[in-house]
């Protein structure tokens, strides 16, 4: 909170919480942290609905609301605004799927923050997706580049936070454990069989080879040396050479 001066005096924070344990100690932090923090800000929760029925709530989105308000967080569910249709998951495309999904899922939670005045989005990122976006990143799409703990958008008027970013998910998990929180099972079109789950389980190989990688890493990302890079190409390697 400190290092990226993440919350101000005021604040209105809005809370994405999709039902996964991360997501649900973010919520519980933010709340407590009212008490202690030097700053006075109000907290509200946002779930997407992956599975409306009949213009209602689903089973896991009543499940997050009942959460949220056993927390003293009011929550809106907004329904999802798009889905892959069964063509295009028969289509074997899973990295445009999951592109579509996140963008449309993001989009919901922009628009809603700007049409009600919210000023932060917090999200229950934590420090192993900060590093796997930076390997999905560089493996499939050429750049070096990560999420952030604290990133502003729109000339500054939204700014997203990630209060989780230096703790593992097993920290997480065990925070979650002893506040007796649960995961609520959350629909994945793919069902979580995506570029990401498949970049973890070869981090996941690079940490049992070496117990210290994931420190290194991590330290990595706030110590970039340019000098020590190569200079932008001109030419578009994946091109047909022909």
């Amino acid at each position: 909170m400190g290092d990226y001066g993440m919350l101000a005096d005021g604040d209105q924070v809005l809370v994405a919480v999709s039902g996964g344990i991360d997501s649900l100690v973010l919520a519980w932090l933010l709340k407590t942290w009212q008490d202690k923090a030097p700053v006075s800000y109000t907290v509200h929760g946002i779930h997407i609905d992956m599975e409306p029925v009949a213009g209602q709530p689903g089973t896991t989105a009543s499940t997050v609301s009942s959460l949220l308000e056993s927390l003293s967080i009011p929550c809106r569910i907004l329904p999802v605004a798009w889905k892959p249709s069964r063509e295009m998951l028969q289509a074997d495309k899973p990295k445009d799927v999951c592109f579509k999904c996140a963008r449309s899922r993001r989009s919901q939670l922009f628009a809603h923050a700007d049409r009600h005045g919210y000023g932060t989005l917090a999200l229950g990122h934590h420090r192993d997706d900060i590093i796997e976006t930076f390997f999905l990143n560089m493996l499939h799409a050429g750049n070096l580049s990560t999420m952030v703990p604290k990133q502003e958008l729109f000339s500054g008027r939204l700014a997203l936070i990630r209060p989780l970013a230096y703790l593992d998910k097993k920290e997480v998990e065990c925070i979650g454990e002893k506040l007796g929180l649960r995961a609520v099972r959350s629909y994945c079109p793919l069902s979580e069989n995506t570029r990401r789950r498949d970049t973890h389980q070869v981090l996941e190989h690079i940490y049992k080879l070496n117990p210290d990688a994931k420190k290194h890493i991590f330290a990595a990302l706030g110590n970039v040396r340019p000098d020590y890079l190569l200079a932008p190409m001109n030419r578009d390697l994946h091109a047909d050479p022909s």
